[in-house]
């Protein structure tokens, strides 16, 4: 069944309507046509299924047929990540969202050759989220992460955000095993983090400063195996290690 997105102030009750570039791929690529069934995300936990009442030259008209609310899940990961140059950004937004990230945080760090101004930054910001809002559609996924606009360490360490735990991928100082921290927090909370981020560097890794100034926020130094791993297949490692440990079931 194919998949289409529909933010929550676009999905009333009764019919919906799909425009604009869902529209065309419904239309012109998948060659969608009146009596299939379809389902619509809204990105906040709701499914729909829906069949086709009319397609237009530009539009389609949905009817939804059933609702399913898919719960939040257990815990959100924050993904705060380098900007690589290239197109490497788009690849790492689609995994993270493939593995289930609540936020997206585009670092602009010492070492990253990507500099943005101006119009850039929310350009960029709309069309990484427009690459997630694939993903949802490509691996079902009833939530949507959001991908921040891109910014500095400072200024995010400036949001205030708080989470249960704070991890950064270091090549530098000591840095333990990732397993170390999230049982540490269970044996001292009696409970798996509920929030958690990982800071991803570039090329190159942070600088000490920086690396300093993660630390000096609550960041834990974390090991990312004995090899040294570009930087999108650093957040695919880490996004996929802490799934594989917050989805156990409990008492593993």
């Amino acid at each position: 069944m194919h998949r289409f997105y529909l933010p929550p102030e676009a999905s009333h009750s009764g019919a919906l309507l799909l425009r604009g570039s869902e529209a065309h791929h419904a239309l012109h690529v998948l060659r969608v046509r009146p009596g299939e069934r379809v389902m619509v995300l809204d990105g906040k936990g709701l499914e729909r299924t829906c069949t086709v009442l009319q397609a237009n030259r530009d539009s389609l008209v949905l009817q939804p047929l059933e609702r399913r609310e898919v719960p939040p899940p257990a815990y959100q990961t924050t993904l705060l990540q380098a900007v690589p140059k290239g197109k490497l950004f788009e690849s790492i937004v689609q995994k993270a969202t493939e593995l289930g990230a609540f936020e997206i945080v585009p670092l602009l760090s010492e070492r990253v050759v990507v500099r943005l101004e101006g119009r850039d930054v929310p350009e960029k910001a709309a069309k990484w989220q427009g690459v997630a809002v694939e993903a949802i559609k490509q691996c079902g996924s009833a939530w949507l992460p959001k991908v921040a606009p891109p910014q500095t360490i400072k200024e995010f360490l400036g949001r205030g955000s708080n989470y249960d735990l704070a991890l950064v991928g270091a090549l530098q100082g000591i840095a333990e095993h990732p397993r170390k921290y999230l049982r540490e927090f269970e044996e001292a909370h009696g409970r798996r983090p509920r929030t958690i981020c990982v800071w991803i560097g570039p090329e190159g890794d942070f600088t000490p400063a920086e690396l300093a100034l993660i630390q000096n926020a609550g960041g834990l130094p974390i090991s990312l195996g004995p090899l040294v791993l570009r930087t999108e297949t650093a957040a695919t490692y880490a996004l996929s290690f802490l799934n594989y440990e917050l989805q156990a079931p409990a008492g593993m």
